[in-house]
């Protein structure tokens, strides 16, 4: 068993290391661009298309911190303000789709996929929800009663000051990760040397094969929807060499975990926003189910026609 366990902190060192090296530098650059004007250039470039999103101008503000530093600098900076109910599950709604999208679009781009591209799903999500929710929800025009107080800024008087503060942050949010992904990797290696992994995803076989996956991918997908888009990339890439999880699976699971991550998390920490928090749950996982079987059926057409021109060009 010490030998499972031990086996389990190696490759937990090693995913680790990976994660570290990206969201070390990142979580530094973020956390000191937001005393720069960058970010308040931001939400004022961004202020104007609000009301698109039937959000008011104010929202600018959330929406950019909250993509840029994560979930809790969104909702410290929403309830810094006076929104709706309507306005505030909007926001949590984008935000679920698109916070930190930095370090998490980073993190999942170490799997194979561009980062670009999982930052633009991410983004037209939250946007295309927020759009659909404006047009269909006539509700929630009573002010938010919001179930704590903001928690105070800090401030700082100088470059030094600043930089020793996003180094201070970016190793706390890597010691958190080490928290999570040394556990999860032993946990891991126990699963799969005892034979469980396999009967985990037979278990799961039949939604991991709904989604166009191969029951091998089932435990990033649980992974990554407990702990989040990081962890499940980080298990992903693991997965990836140990399991060996196709290109194609490995494509499908991180498109489900960019819409549907971190659900108990995310989904509970908007609570004290008094706003219902079931229906940010039930579209995010509607969503994720949705855009992984579309793409998942356009790529085994699109695959198809490429066997069928390949035989033809060989007959």
């Amino acid at each position: 068993m010490f030998g499972i366990a031990f086996r389990g902190i190696r490759e937990g060192a090693s995913v680790f290391l990976v994660l570290a090296k990206i969201i070390f530098p990142v979580t530094v650059i973020i956390t000191i661009l937001q005393y720069t004007p960058v970010l308040p250039f931001l939400i004022e470039l961004i202020t104007p298309f609000m009301h698109v999103l039937g959000l008011s101008g104010e929202a600018a503000m959330p929406l950019v911190l909250g993509n840029a530093l994560g979930l809790y600098a969104g909702i410290g900076a929403i309830i810094s303000f006076e929104f709706t109910v309507k306005e505030v599950f909007i926001m949590a709604m984008m935000l679920s789709f698109s916070h930190n999208i930095f370090v998490e679009s980073a993190v999942a781009s170490r799997v194979g996929v561009s980062w670009w591209l999982v930052s633009l799903i991410r983004i037209v999500l939250a946007i295309f929800s927020a759009l659909i929710i404006n047009l269909v929800w006539d509700g929630g025009a009573e002010i938010a009663q919001y179930g704590f107080l903001a928690s105070s800024e800090v401030v700082l008087h100088s470059w030094g000051a600043i930089v020793l503060h996003g180094f201070k942050t970016a190793l706390m949010a890597i010691i958190q990760i080490s928290l999570i992904i040394f556990p999860l990797m032993i946990i891991m290696q126990f699963l799969r040397e005892l034979g469980l992994l396999h009967k985990i995803s037979k278990l799961c076989a039949p939604f991991t094969k709904m989604l166009g996956m191969k029951e091998n991918t089932s435990f990033t997908l649980v992974a990554g929807m407990i702990v989040g888009l990081s962890m499940g990339a980080g298990v992903m890439i693991q997965a990836v060499k140990e399991d060996g999880v196709s290109k194609k699976d490995t494509m499908l699971a991180l498109i489900f975990l960019v819409s549907c991550h971190a659900v108990i998390e995310d989904t509970v920490v908007f609570i004290p926003l008094g706003i219902p928090v079931w229906p940010l749950l039930v579209i995010r996982f509607l969503t994720a189910v949705i855009l992984t079987v579309i793409v998942a059926i356009v790529w085994n057409r699109i695959e198809k026609t490429q066997k069928e021109r390949k035989l033809k060009y060989e007959h």
